[in-house]
């Protein structure tokens, strides 16, 4: 039997930093472990742990960020050391860089795209909703 894919978040453990969908935090954001984002954001944020921007989540400045799955709006830049999965409802304004990434076909990334492993960027049709 196979095993199946599951995503980064799915795997681990430890209990997320929630930012709700009726939140706005004004500052920047800097902590371990993961942030789940349905609200919106204005400042930077280092991330030593993995970011999942939901489909109703907005971040207005530059993310730096372990993994991440982005289904909303990024306007300044997302920079990943390792995994980058954009969704088909992502929105991105600026550079986007990551050691992997893949793109759902139909979100929107306006700027440099670069991959740091050299490898292609790959895209998917999106099977889960933002």
């Amino acid at each position: 039997m196979t095993e199946q894919k599951r995503r980064f978040f799915e795997i681990n453990s430890t209990t997320a930093t929630f930012i709700g969908a009726d939140s706005v935090i004004v500052g920047n954001i800097r902590g371990a472990g993961h942030f789940v984002v349905s609200g919106e954001v204005h400042g930077d944020g280092d991330l030593q742990g993995g970011l999942h921007l939901s489909s109703t989540g907005s971040w207005h400045g530059f993310i730096r960020a372990q993994h991440a799955i982005i289904a909303g709006k990024i306007t300044g830049g997302l920079s990943v050391r390792e995994k980058l999965e954009i969704g088909y409802t992502a929105v991105i304004h600026g550079k986007v860089s990551a050691r992997t990434m893949a793109i759902a076909k139909g979100a929107i990334v306006d700027g440099e795209i670069e991959v740091t492993s050299g490898a292609p960027v790959l895209q998917f049709d999106e099977k889960r909703d933002g």
